[in-house]
């Protein structure tokens, strides 16, 4: 169950393929479930022998469904305990673990099956986080695999629960179905026209939660965002996938209004500020990660509005997590420091932008 991580850098991840339904606006669709095993303390209370038997337990079980070949899959082990830093980070760039799993400390590992599409963490803030996605508004998809994988693990061993209070968990917001839903969406034409606050106070009215590119605590760099359930207790689990995925349309609908808007009342100063972010990108000698995503996120716009004819939403998307920094020094094959990473990351955009060598506007 090894897995080559000099490997898949090469590829795209799943959340950034650029397929499935309203692709253009919907990056991808997640189900979260957190589960935690009944013989154990959760993790903030759980000792050094807890977690390594909590993982090692779990890494026997796993070789189990592997074995059953029920998920028609590979599936890989990853020890992130003995990862380098930027093996971690690439990892966390690539939304497979969460940031706060790559930076914590003992026994913790990872299940991944070979086309990313689904990912266990062991051993973060639950014993258990089960993670799918799917590329585009594809909620039903996603929680039906995701469902079948909860039923495999549950075979295996015996979840924390409550006959009352459903599933237990180490944090309160996600006891009774322990279900997260979310859907990554790319609102540039709502955030060029001031209206994105506005949207994000209606939907946290609706105890929607609005996170950025990489989750809780993350700022919306390249104008990317998830909106998810706040709570899980009380509802069911087709009652919480229903209510993030009813309200999305309705976001899709704004997110195009603006994007017309744009076109009708100021097609110079968009079509300006869309060629301007892709010269920039096929010309700059060194940029920062965090100048990459903004200027992508510009290109990205102009491309799904027939502004840039000559590059591919999917080259695009590639762009925003190949030229990540983990991902940088995986490509590369080296260590770079935070200069050299921005020469290395300009060097990249410009031999992947200019290949076509049309002019911006080109249909």
């Amino acid at each position: 169950m090894s897995f080559d991580l000099d490997n898949m850098a090469q590829g795209c991840c799943e959340w950034l393929r650029g397929s499935g339904p309203e692709s253009d606006i919907v990056i991808s669709s997640r189900v979260r479930l957190a589960r935690n095993l009944s013989d154990f303390p959760f993790i903030a209370r759980a000792s050094t022998a807890d977690r390594e038997q909590i993982e090692q337990i779990l890494h026997e079980r796993f070789e189990a469904i592997r074995a059953s070949g029920k998920l028609g899959g590979q599936l890989h082990y990853v020890d992130v305990e003995e990862l380098q830093d930027v093996d971690r980070q690439f990892l966390v760039e690539r939304q497979l673990i969460s940031r706060e799993h790559a930076e914590a400390e003992g026994a913790r590992s990872v299940v991944i099956d070979a086309n990313e599409k689904y990912s266990v963490m062991i051993n973060e803030e639950d014993h258990l986080r089960i993670q799918v996605m799917h590329s585009g508004l594809d909620v039903e998809h996603a929680w039906q695999l995701i469902s079948e994988l909860d039923d495999l693990i549950e075979e295996q061993v015996t979840y924390a629960y409550n006959d009352r209070l459903g599933y237990l968990t180490a944090c309160p917001t996600n006891v009774g179905t322990g279900v997260r839903v979310s859907v990554m969406l790319h609102l540039p034409a709502l955030v060029i026209t001031r209206q994105i606050d506005k949207v994000f106070r209606s939907l946290q009215k609706i105890n929607l939660a609005v996170r950025g590119l990489y989750g809780e605590g993350s700022q919306a760099m390249g104008d990317f965002y998830q909106i998810s359930n706040q709570v899980t207790l009380g509802m069911g689990e087709t009652e919480l996938a229903s209510k993030v995925a009813d309200v999305v349309p309705v976001l899709l609908d704004y997110e195009r209004q603006a994007r017309d808007f744009l076109i009708r009342e100021s097609q110079e100063t968009l079509h300006d500020r869309v060629s301007r972010a892709y010269g920039i990108l096929r010309t700059a000698q060194t940029i920062s990660s965090e100048e990459t995503l903004h200027l992508l996120s510009s290109v990205r716009m102009g491309v799904n509005l027939g502004l840039i004819g000559d590059v591919a939403i999917p080259t695009v998307n590639k762009l925003f997590v190949h030229t990540q920094p983990a991902h940088l020094q995986k490509l590369a094959g080296m260590e770079l420091d935070q200069s050299d990473r921005n020469i290395e990351r300009a060097s990249y955009l410009r031999r992947h932008l200019n290949q076509g060598g049309a002019k911006p506007g080109s249909n």
